[in-house]
């Protein structure tokens, strides 16, 4: 995509909460301040303690033979930085996310379309097939969920980078429904006008 920028996750997940969140924020460069929010807080300093913790522990029990931590990766549409690249014994790669939440019996779209990001930034990147992805979720005791990662899930996400790209390039002002469970707690629900 011959644009000059790139698109992250995050990008992903808040055009997926809504498609207007990429035009208040990087159309009209509107910041969001995130950072103020305590669970994304909590969130970050979760990742920076996992960085430190347990560095050469490998997860030999799913076939971990090696990994790398906190990787910067990048593609010609797509950046962000895994948690952990893990490297299996099939010679296939896998991203670990890790997750300041509780596991209860739901995977979220939005963490499946998190971990398919990664699979495209790993696969172009180490020259690896990604088929599946793994989510830590430290609020119910580090517990390990494996996720298995379709090439369905990863033409999602390009497609995203696609229309977010689209959004930026063209101005577009997207048209949504409102929808009174998400608009309520939107930064942007001041400005934003239905």
């Amino acid at each position: 995509m011959e644009n000059g920028f790139s698109i992250s996750p995050t990008h992903i997940l808040e055009f997926l909460f809504c498609k207007r969140f990429t035009y208040f924020e990087h159309v009209l460069n509107i910041p969001e301040h995130q950072e103020k929010h305590f669970k994304v807080k909590k969130g970050r300093e979760v990742h920076e303690n996992k960085e430190n913790e347990n560095r050469e522990y490998l997860r030999k029990r799913i076939g971990v033979v090696n990994k790398e931590i906190g990787v910067y990766l990048a593609n010609e549409f797509l950046r962000g930085e895994v948690d952990e690249v893990l490297f299996l014994a099939d010679g296939s790669c896998a991203p670990l996310d890790y997750k300041f939440a509780e596991y209860k019996d739901t995977i979220f779209d939005t963490y499946k379309t998190q971990l398919a990001c990664y699979a495209l930034l790993i696969e172009s990147n180490y020259n690896r097939e990604v088929k599946k992805g793994f989510l830590v979720f430290t609020r119910s005791k580090n517990l390990l969920v494996e996720i298995e990662l379709l090439q369905k899930e990863k033409n999602f996400a390009k497609k995203c980078c696609e229309e977010i790209i689209e959004i930026i390039c063209e101005n577009i002002f997207p048209k949504v429904k409102k929808m009174p469970n998400k608009c309520i707690n939107c930064t942007y629900r001041n400005i934003c006008t239905g």
